[in-house]
């Protein structure tokens, strides 16, 4: 039987690779550089959002309370009008790289970890290449690239967009397998 302890080295090893790899996908890959647009006359609505008061949260707009609220005919003309999305405003200063990049990593400690946990068990110690491969790679996979998906069904998220993230999670979930394949233990 194999314990996570058995996979402590493909756990973090491949959550350092991931962390590398998510770095060069955003950073010095050119296939994201479009995924964000800026807004038209974005001062003014910079300022808009400050005047309203609008804080750290998550708002989406024209904004209802409850499903009977979407009959009043005021929110249904806001809602004709346009336009309809979803904002997501952090805290103002500078971006605090090191914490994200802190809990980027946790994340991918972790979903190394349960990738582990679910390898270690379905599959014996020496187990080949291949099916190591193939399990691992197919959890990973998810969890990297399918979470993605709703964000794209239910908060209009660009499709192109999500397609490409699902695409390094692909990518991260193959390295994920390639790394387990490789130091499983025998």
């Amino acid at each position: 039987m194999i314990t996570l302890i058995d996979l402590w080295l493909p756990i973090v090893l491949s959550a350092v690779l991931i962390h590398v790899g998510g770095f060069v996908m955003w950073m010095v890959l050119p296939h994201h550089r479009g995924d964000w647009k800026k807004l038209p006359d974005e001062d003014a609505v910079l300022a808009s959002l400050r005047s309203a008061g609008a804080g750290v949260g998550q708002y989406n707009f024209p904004h209802c309370d409850s499903k009977d609220a979407m009959q009043d005919p005021a929110w249904l003309a806001k809602a004709e009008a346009g336009p309809m999305g979803f904002l997501i405003l952090g805290a103002p200063g500078r971006p605090k790289m090191g914490k994200s990049l802190g809990q980027y990593f946790l994340y991918t400690l972790g979903v190394s970890f349960m990738v582990g946990y679910l390898a270690a068990h379905t599959l014996p110690a020496g187990a080949p290449y291949l099916p190591v491969f193939r399990v691992v790679g197919t959890v990973a996979t998810l969890a990297y690239a399918a979470a993605l998906v709703p964000g794209a069904i239910w908060f209009s998220r660009s499709w192109g967009s999500t397609a490409r993230e699902m695409l390094d999670g692909l990518v991260f979930g193959l390295v994920t397998a390639g790394v387990f394949g490789w130091l499983w233990p025998r």
